[in-house]
């Protein structure tokens, strides 16, 4: 018998999105991970609030709202606030009931940045990172660290000179569609700036491509199931990663001595000894082309090295989900403490899901 397309509205419903939601859904073991990591973050909340005032945005409810926009890939934060009206999914993960209301996309965009000002994005990787080691699913010895090219939120015409260093201005300069005829014209990182994110440097991958407004991404990934350890993002420049690499391995606890793979773009005389002064082993691609390699058969003579040279090759997975999922290939997001930020939250949320999978699959 055919059913019959009519919608029958009920004033109650008995069910509530905890109800909805399947218990095989993989947001659930996540949100068990998160909650653990969120009530860690407590006391950091504490000191990031008044005791006086009107109550805010939760501080737990925003960092869900934003993981979960993270995880399911929504390209902004009204459409965002969108879902959260309408999918039970969302609302349930975030922690609304069926009656909350939703936020208003300005008023979400300002208790955000509270959280931003607190560095509450590398507490959260912190304790993420602290989760996997007491489930012991991290190495402490053997890690890979790499960099990626993250595309800034700004356009070649908004590349100008910076003052006193260019040429007259466009007669339509300031217009909506300004004139851009940048043919023959040099344009550096010294003499020109992007109006629109001053903290975005021209950077090209190779002699065949184009600069383009960019910023850098990095990350410590441990050897045994590829988690972050650390991330950061920096101004593009050409030592921008193995700038970044030694800091991130001078933050590795404790005093064992440990290995660091990389990619031959870090085989250089002076990152090598940087690494070996710093207790670490550098376990870094040889780079043959036209010159010698600062590694020698010190370290390429051992097993361990080999072993090195494909786990790290795992980090391309980190950077893949990162700029795919994670919508990190074109930056959404302007100066470079907030890129920094919205790169830790997204390193977090891929840890997180990670750890899920990890613990399904003992």
């Amino acid at each position: 018998m055919r059913g019959s397309d009519t919608r029958t509205d009920t004033m109650f419903s008995y069910l509530s999105p905890e109800a909805r939601v399947p218990k095989d859904h993989p947001l659930r073991g996540i949100r068990i991970i998160l909650n653990s990591v969120l009530e860690d973050l407590s006391p950091v909340f504490e000191k990031l609030y008044s005791r006086v005032g009107r109550p805010s945005v939760p501080p737990e409810q925003l960092l869900r709202a934003l993981l979960i926009q993270i995880l399911y890939t929504v390209r902004s934060e009204r459409m965002l606030m969108e879902q959260l009206g309408y999918n039970l999914l969302f609302r349930w993960f975030v922690g609304l009931s069926m009656d909350d209301p939703v936020w208003v996309p300005s008023v979400f965009s300002k208790n955000r940045d509270r959280l931003l000002e607190g560095d509450v994005a590398r507490e959260l990787l912190t304790r993420v990172v602290a989760e996997a080691k007491r489930a012991d699913l991290m190495s402490e010895e053997h890690f890979t660290v790499d960099g990626t090219l993250l595309k800034a939120w700004a356009s070649h015409k908004s590349i100008k000179p910076v003052e006193g260093g260019g040429k007259e201005p466009p007669a339509d300069a300031g217009s909506k569609n300004e004139t851009a005829n940048f043919r023959g014209e040099k344009r550096t990182n010294e003499t020109h700036r992007s109006t629109t994110d001053p903290d975005s440097r021209l950077f090209r991958k190779g002699d065949n491509r184009g600069a383009e407004p960019s910023y850098m991404g990095h990350v410590l990934m441990e050897n045994r199931n590829g988690l972050v350890t650390d991330a950061q993002a920096t101004l593009a420049t050409g030592r921008a990663e193995r700038e970044a690499a030694i800091s991130m391995v001078e933050g590795i606890p404790g005093t064992k001595r440990v290995t660091v793979g990389a990619d031959k773009g870090y085989d250089t005389k002076e990152h090598v000894q940087d690494l070996r002064d710093r207790n670490a082993t550098p376990h870094v691609a040889q780079n043959t082309s036209g010159r010698r390699s600062a590694i020698d058969e010190r370290t390429t003579r051992h097993a361990g090295y080999q072993t090195s040279q494909i786990k790290r090759k795992r980090v391309e997975e980190v950077f893949g989900w990162m700029k795919t999922v994670g919508l990190l290939r074109q930056l959404r997001h302007r100066g470079r403490e907030a890129i920094d930020w919205i790169f830790k939250l997204t390193a977090a949320a891929y840890n997180l899901t990670r750890l899920r999978n990890l613990e399904q699959a003992v």
